[in-house]
């Protein structure tokens, strides 16, 4: 029984790791270096302290990116995690001074093919590093996938002082992966059926997205939540790593609200007066206020009705409502399927927008005026332009 775990485990070692493109022409990265390594000590990591930009209202203005930090995006099937990265990568890869490095873990293949040739066609491949281990891949090269796509990132951090942006779909498949080997090796399974390794393996991968003085790595990873499961022993393995978590709704998804961003429970270490100053921390405070009331009151009001409210709730109510809709955004991956056109909004514009909403400028607005825009201003215009048709009818 030994010789033949000896052998499994020496074939699992051998299998050849994901593939990698750099460039049009292809090619493997020089110089080699090996998948596991051990991550940087305490003493050369560089903190994170500064915001990245999305363009994304909802992300920028609850779940600040930090350039240098690690962003989980959490969600069950069908809540749009891959089409957020994928908006993400339009959003930053073109404007992003450095080298962006994308780990697909059991990807499909149409899924690669697409994003190659998104790639090709803004121009960015040559700045660009494609990791994949397709889903027909033995659970030992799926395995590797962010391992090998983490030793470019370190390769192109240290060696050249470049910063990477690090995008990585689906960190659960690299933990299903390693059940898979795990279960190979005949260890006993833990809770849920998981390797007992899972914290170590999820740590060692986490651990090694660090920045040094010279460069940063960001890592912006989606994670599927199994059965919406927010408990699940791998989604809180994962959760414990991430500065910024993303958290998608689906009930928010089934309401239509795009990107379905919870405001609530969606956090970041970033969403601090010190770093982005007073004025964002307390709008966004105001947003997370006006939203948590509202569902605090969805019971009443789906028992008795909105008019069965105080006037204070009532306004709050609507406020509320208008808040979730304005953090409603279309996006440019998606504009083929809806018709209309992607929007990306400034962080300062999005500020400005939501405290105009809480100090009451959209009160009476229609809530269709506030839906799938990008600016206040943009809102104001569609408001104005729907009082002008009523009254003309």
């Amino acid at each position: 029984m030994s010789g033949k775990m000896t052998l499994l485990e020496a074939r699992l070692r051998a299998m050849t790791p994901a593939r990698v493109r750099l460039a049009p022409e292809g090619g493997p990265v020089v110089p080699r270096r090996p998948v596991h390594r051990a991550p940087p000590p305490l003493r050369a990591r560089a903190g994170a302290a500064e915001i990245f930009r999305t363009g994304i209202k909802v992300i920028d203005l609850l779940t600040p990116l930090a350039r240098g930090g690690k962003a989980a995006m959490f969600g069950g099937a069908g809540v749009g995690k891959t089409v957020l990265v994928m908006e993400l990568i339009h959003a930053m890869v073109a404007g992003y001074d450095g080298i962006s490095i994308f780990s697909g873990v059991g990807e499909r293949s149409r899924e690669g093919h697409e994003m190659l040739l998104d790639m090709t066609r803004a121009g960015v491949l040559d700045r660009t590093v494609l990791v994949y281990g397709q889903m027909n891949e033995p659970p030992g090269a799926r395995w590797r996938v962010p391992l090998s796509a983490l030793a470019i990132a370190e390769h192109f951090r240290d060696a050249e002082a470049r910063n990477v942006l690090l995008l990585m779909d689906n960190v659960f498949r690299f933990v299903q992966a390693g059940a898979e080997v795990s279960g190979l090796l005949g260890r006993l399974p833990s809770r849920v059926g998981y390797q007992p390794t899972l914290a170590s393996e999820v740590a060692q991968l986490q651990e090694r997205i660090a920045s040094s003085g010279r460069a940063s790595v960001t890592a912006i990873e989606a994670v599927y939540v199994p059965a919406d499961d927010f408990t699940d022993p791998a989604v809180t393995a994962i959760a414990g790593h991430a500065d910024s978590m993303v958290v998608l709704s689906r009930a928010m998804a089934a309401d239509g609200m795009y990107p379905a961003v919870d405001p609530i429970a969606s956090s970041s270490v970033l969403l601090d007066p010190l770093i982005l100053g007073e004025a964002h921390v307390a709008v966004a405070a105001g947003v997370r206020r006006a939203i948590e009331h509202y569902r605090e009151l969805q019971d009443v009001i789906s028992l008795l009705g909105l008019e069965e409210l105080g006037a204070e709730d009532r306004r709050l109510v609507e406020r509320a409502r208008r808040l979730q809709r304005f953090l409603t955004q279309p996006f440019t991956v998606t504009e083929a399927f809806t018709g209309i056109a992607g929007r990306s909004v400034a962080l300062e514009d999005t500020v400005a927008g939501c405290r105009a909403i809480l100090d009451g400028e959209a009160d009476g607005w229609s809530e269709e005026s506030l839906y799938m825009v990008g600016t206040f201003e943009e809102a104001r215009a569609r408001e104005a332009a729907a009082r002008k048709a009523e009254t003309a009818a």
